[in-house]
């Protein structure tokens, strides 16, 4: 996947190892996610997150990219995971904006066009999980199309919502 086109407002790219410590930087701004999963925020966690992989996934499915302005100021970040659970869905691991551009409408232009960028690469849906107890990834979720398909437990996350957003009619 050419991840530089998945948008024309940031400059995007691959984060990896060695973006750690900016990572934790822009974590450091939203700790109501980490308050609502009962998680310290750690350069351990963000390493985790960097290379957590679903069952029968490679590192060539997985990307975790930075969504850059025209400064190189970190405004989001995503994780993607190519063809998972099916073939034709891709998942979202993580997706957090800057706590200071919340609010701005960048978050839901962000996934509005991933969302296109995904259905014209051939993907039917897009799955993700949030927490239950969070009402502000419900609200954001929900405003951008996703419906909940199921609860579930998570041994780390505690219980979640699965959310669907269905690309095709």
């Amino acid at each position: 996947m050419a991840v530089a086109n998945l948008s024309s407002a940031y400059s995007v790219r691959i984060l990896t190892e060695e973006d750690i410590p900016i990572i934790y930087q822009f974590c450091l701004t939203n700790p109501q996610y980490y308050h609502y999963h009962s998680l310290d925020l750690s350069r351990e966690l963000i390493y985790e997150d960097l290379t957590l992989l679903p069952p029968g996934k490679s590192g060539d499915d997985k990307y975790f990219v930075g969504f850059f302005d025209k400064t190189r100021r970190l405004i989001a970040v995503l994780d993607l995971i190519d063809g998972y659970p099916t073939e034709d869905t891709a998942y979202l691991g993580f997706f957090m904006v800057a706590a200071q551009e919340s609010g701005k409408g960048i978050g839901s232009s962000i996934i509005d066009e991933l969302c296109k960028n995904l259905l014209a690469r051939g993907f039917h849906s897009v799955r993700l999980s949030y927490g239950k107890s969070n009402p502000q990834s419900s609200h954001f979720w929900q405003k951008n199309h996703f419906t909940a398909v199921r609860e579930a437990n998570h041994s780390k996350y505690g219980r979640m919502i699965v959310a669907e957003r269905l690309l095709i009619v």
